[in-house]
């Protein structure tokens, strides 16, 4: 199902007049349960869509005003909200399938827009058709170090260059909008937007659940048994991590604040480093022998239940 034929509260599992932490704290949840690094279960990436392109509007507070009033698409929101109007047309028109939001305007305000007044004085409003162009949304692909600091970057959008400028710590699926850098208008109307939905590429060291970053920590059998501190990758480079003693693969050791950085919009995320136990390939015959000894003394059953 599509996001858009939905309501965000609903996809998000918060009521209406829920708060910004609200929100942020609802999609960071769902976000981990449904990201499709974790959850292979079928529909999941659908939902996870779903859960991001509503994130995605209910976070900022413009977006969500306007949603509240117009719903997806200029429409009227879930909850009925919109200007009452002339056959159920209030702020935002629809002819023939293309919305368009005049401001609460009228009829008149909205064709004053479309057909300049010389044209109608030449009778025929036609002659001087003015509209607004449309928006382009493109997809656009980032490194995992490229999205965390942003920067400049050049891109060729309908054979010509345009520098968008990547805020730091950008999420997968966040939208950036860049006025004036649409298709242009007909008949000496302005431009539309450009419209960026960011992906962010796989990384060989990190996985990304919503504001979080995952990683592989690799250690050795007597460091997950007697603990100890060990070197763990960061996106800026590395730093350590005290491993309890008695640890097991799969215990997650969180670094805070070291998952994506925070912006306008999010706060910073944290790192889980996640343990995975490795044994020697081969052994000494010393190491061997160690070895057999721990078997002969220990009891320990690690396939007996607890």
């Amino acid at each position: 199902m599509s996001v858009a034929s939905e309501d965000y509260y609903e996809a998000l599992g918060v009521p209406r007049d829920a708060s910004a932490e609200d929100i942020r704290r609802a999609h960071r949840a769902l976000a981990r349960r449904y990201h499709p690094d974790i959850n292979k279960a079928p529909g999941a990436e659908d939902r996870f869509k779903e859960i991001s392109e509503a994130y995605e509007v209910l976070r900022d507070p413009e977006k969500r005003a306007r949603y509240d009033r117009f719903g997806a698409g200029g429409r009227p929101g879930p909850a009925g909200a919109g200007d009452g109007g002339f056959g159920g047309f209030g702020g935002g028109e629809d002819f023939g399938g293309v919305s368009f939001d005049v401001g609460g305007g009228n009829f008149s305000d909205l064709f004053d827009q479309m057909f300049s007044r010389r044209g109608a004085q030449r009778g025929s409003p036609f002659e001087s058709f003015s509209m607004r162009g449309s928006d382009l949304e493109v997809v656009l692909e980032l490194g995992l170090t490229e999205a965390a600091t942003g920067g400049k970057r050049w891109l060729s959008i309908d054979r010509r260059s345009v520098e968008v400028d990547i805020p730091r710590g950008v999420r997968d699926g966040q939208l950036i909008r860049i006025s004036g850098q649409g298709a242009p208008g007909t008949g000496g109307g302005p431009p539309g937007d450009l419209i960026l939905r960011i992906r962010i590429r796989p990384h060989p060291n990190f996985r990304v659940v919503g504001d979080d970053l995952y990683t592989d920590l690799p250690v050795a059998p007597w460091e997950a048994a007697l603990g100890g501190e060990v070197p763990v990758p960061t996106l800026d480079g590395t730093a350590r991590v005290k491993v309890p003693a008695g640890s097991s693969c799969g215990r997650r050791l969180r670094l805070r604040g070291q998952g994506l950085p925070g912006n306008a919009q999010a706060p910073p995320g944290d790192l889980y480093a996640v343990v995975t136990i490795q044994v020697p390939k081969r052994l000494t015959k010393r190491q061997r022998e160690l070895f057999q000894q721990l078997a002969n003394d220990s009891k320990f059953d690690p396939r007996k239940r607890r």
